[in-house]
């Protein structure tokens, strides 16, 4: 019998490092869920009453370093910094928190342009990498901007290399995917707003394109920036005066500045 439950508990341990070691490298978890790290995420997952919480693995170090206690029949797993550390993306950094919980629920334009309209919008055109996207949330978190909006294809999925470069924006800022990103801005100018598409090579400088009303910031892709069907949807074109010593910024730097001159004209 002794010999029975030894191999039984083997088998289990065995089970639990192989389900801990297929979570390496993605962010996903089981099925339809998103696995978050790292304090700020989790943070403000666990704040938002929109998100539905599945587990949280976490050290002692890491749930003293959340502001506020987990309800007590929260679902816990306590774990080593080690054992965290195969449940996430390589070389992620965790802080002792990996939460798994449901995506956020779908969100539609019409929501988000029925709100302040002194508040700009982000249309992101084919940005695909989650640094930047969650990059460019946390700047238009930080701005007030009213939403993001990208494509269902050709654009990242939630996930927890994202939701750490937001660093927190993911739960206060809307996200709206889109299936056709043209007929999505058409919807904006009818909403009133001003869409002005960000273009290296246009000649007027984002100062110059601001009108005093609504504003639609439409970015384009790393390194291709808008296609020409987007760019035919734009009000306007706008450069940002760098200088010309330098070809272009990084998307999500584009959107930080471009989100301060609208909050400040």
């Amino acid at each position: 019998m002794a010999k029975r439950e030894d191999a039984d508990a083997d088998r289990k341990l065995r089970g639990r490092a192989g389900r801990m070691r297929n979570g390496r490298g993605s962010g996903r978890a089981g099925q339809g869920a998103v696995r978050l790290w790292g304090r700020h995420a989790v943070q403000a997952a666990l704040m938002n009453p929109e998100r539905r919480h599945r587990k949280l693995w976490a050290t002692r170090e890491g749930v003293d370093s959340l502001d506020g206690e987990l309800p007590a029949d929260f679902p816990v797993e306590w774990a080593q910094a080690a054992d965290l550390a195969r449940l996430v993306a390589r070389d992620a950094p965790h802080q002792g928190l990996v939460l798994e919980c449901e995506p956020l629920p779908d969100l539609f334009l019409s929501d988000v342009l029925e709100g302040d309209a002194a508040r700009p919008l982000v249309v992101l055109d084919q940005v695909t990498d989650p640094h930047n996207v969650g990059a460019i949330m946390r700047s238009a978190a930080a701005f007030g901007a009213c939403a993001i909006v990208t494509q269902d294809r050709h654009a990242p999925p939630e996930s927890g290399t994202l939701a750490k470069s937001a660093s927190g924006a993911l739960e206060i800022l809307p996200w709206i995917r889109v299936v056709n990103l043209a007929r999505a801005l058409d919807e904006v100018a009818e909403a009133g707003y001003w869409r002005i598409g960000l273009d290296g090579e246009a000649e007027s400088t984002l100062a110059d394109a601001l009108p005093a009303g609504p504003v639609a910031l439409v970015l384009g892709a790393e390194g291709e920036g808008l296609r020409h069907n987007i760019t035919q949807h734009c009000d306007a074109l706008a450069r940002l005066p760098i200088d010309e010593a330098m070809e272009s910024l990084n998307v999500s730097n584009a959107a930080a500045i471009a989100l301060y001159a609208v909050a400040t004209r």
